[in-house]
């Protein structure tokens, strides 16, 4: 996730099927409304009961693919949208809900029919005119609009939508994105986008996968982006302002991918200098990850850089990840661009199991140190084991204050043992099993979960599975309840 300008300055270091083409166009249906049309449908729950994020997401159907056509007036700070979502039900549906802060819904249809809906604080209820079977595949359109808002995370971080002078930036983790559009708002449920919108001309607007079309009309401009590969909706972002952006490929081992890059303008002297260099690392990187975590699992790659916002944090949005200006460095590049692999492409099933994005985005940075003529991953490990990595005390000891997998409440998911302890395992597994097997199991565990979602007890089942004697399995089991599970500072002899 994102990095933080604290001990660690990121948050990102804070299987479905991809709609078919045609879905794009198809109009979203929704409905409001509370009581059933169908005999013998029920409602979608409201909520996915997620152990920190409780009333995020939705039951009862499954989203293939969101079409956003949207509008905006930085000025006024109004946000005009049409949401079309394209779902499966998953059960037969009486009603199912939306998750949307803020913001005045004007009209739900489902399959092109007028449906009632009703709002209770961040939930839309949608209730079609017709019931909805299992197995069935519908329509929902949500027609919106009005200023949208910044979100407060429980650990005091911002998110959702940042307003900055004559520009604005979204970001979602881990709720945020629910304040610029409709959606099953949770890691569970990934899906296909497509985001058209519309600035005015002189402005620029970015969102994630590719660029598909721009066009200029009566003195206001339209770009519309796409990605094809699922994506959980905490992963979007849109940043609209003035940027200088460039386009380039990659090379080598990713045999051409497109590289976008946008960096805001106004940063001070120095910093766009540094910021540029920062970004042409890219291809370098995205070349070194490849041979270290498998095929890349996107079309397209980039970054986003802007300090006209109130940014704390780098976040790994999915193909461009976004950067505050104290965090746009060679470190924190290589953390978020892990994320597309550890994260992004493999998703985790709840919040609960956020160290396995971070974890291995931190790790990511250690071995990049290691292949780049600084410190061994050994030598990070041990830095912090004997607190001596931070200048604080306080820094260091916080990395023990909890095991990684078992963070205590929501404000505690983005904390340095969800980083660096969850590093640690991650090393601990590397010193166990040795670097040949290591690599295998990564690249293995990548490639069995791409573009799906997997938790805690899938991993360990996972490299459990796949080392070849039973004394490493044993070892690997002592982690797990050592350096995973376990209270406080673990032995390590």
């Amino acid at each position: 996730m994102n990095y933080r300008a604290t001990a660690p300055l990121a948050r990102g270091l804070r299987a479905r099927r991809t709609a078919p083409a045609a879905l794009a166009a198809l109009t979203l249906a929704a409905v409001a409304g509370c009581t059933s049309s169908s005999a013998d449908g029920t409602p979608g729950a409201a909520g996915v009961r997620d152990p920190f994020f409780p009333e995020l997401g939705n039951g009862g159907y499954d989203v293939a693919h969101y079409g956003l056509t949207l509008g905006y007036d930085p000025e006024s700070h109004h946000l005009t949208g049409t949401a079309e979502i394209t779902a499966r039900a998953t059960k037969n549906l009486s009603a199912f809900n939306l998750d949307l802060k803020g913001l005045k819904v004007k009209d739900v249809t489902v399959e092109g029919k007028k449906a009632r809906f009703n709002r209770s604080g961040d939930d839309l209820t949608v209730r079609p005119r017709n019931g909805l079977d299992r197995g069935e595949t519908f329509r929902a359109t949500v027609r919106y609009s009005g200023a949208p808002q910044t979100v407060t995370d429980a650990d005091g971080s911002k998110e959702g939508w940042l307003k900055g002078d004559k520009s604005a930036l979204a970001v979602g983790e881990p709720a945020g994105s629910m304040a610029w559009f409709p959606s099953n708002n949770h890691p569970s449920d990934k899906a296909a986008y497509d985001i058209q919108i519309t600035v005015p001309k002189g402005l620029q607007a970015i969102s994630i996968g590719e660029l598909t079309k721009e066009t200029t009309t009566n003195g206001r401009t339209t770009f519309a982006w796409h990605t094809a590969e699922p994506m959980a909706s905490y992963l979007a972002t849109l940043a609209i302002g003035e940027y200088d952006t460039k386009k380039s490929m990659t090379s080598k081992t990713n045999s051409g991918i497109p590289v976008f890059t946008a960096i805001d303008p106004t940063l001070p002297e120095g910093k766009y200098e540094k910021t540029e260099k920062v970004l042409a690392k890219i291809p370098e990187i995205m070349d070194w990850a490849e041979l270290n975590f498998g095929d890349y699992p996107f079309s397209s790659t980039g970054a986003i850089v802007d300090g006209r916002v109130d940014l704390e944090y780098a976040l790994e949005t999915q193909t461009k990840p976004v950067f505050p200006v104290e965090a746009a460095d060679a470190s924190t590049l290589v953390h978020e661009l892990a994320h597309q692999w550890f994260g992004n492409s493999v998703t985790p099933k709840s919040w609960q199991d956020m160290w396995l994005n971070e974890g291995f985005a931190t790790y990511a940075e250690w071995l990049w140190e290691e292949d780049n003529g600084g410190n061994s991953a050994q030598d990070t490990f041990d830095a912090l084991y004997k607190g001596e990595y931070y200048e604080s005390k306080a820094d260091n000891e916080a990395i023990w204050a909890f095991p990684p997998a078992r963070q205590s409440d929501a404000a505690s998911i983005s904390d340095a043992p969800v980083y660096e302890r969850g590093g640690m395992v991650i090393h601990k597994i590397r010193e166990t099993v040795g670097d040949e097997t290591f690599y295998d199991i990564i690249q293995g565990w990548l490639k069995t979960y791409r573009h799906s979602n997997a938790n805690t007890k899938d991993f360990t089942a996972y490299v459990e599975k796949h080392v070849g004697d039973d004394k490493s399995r044993e070892e690997l089991k002592q982690v797990w309840a050592d350096w995973l599970y376990g209270e406080g500072k673990p032995d390590n002899p």
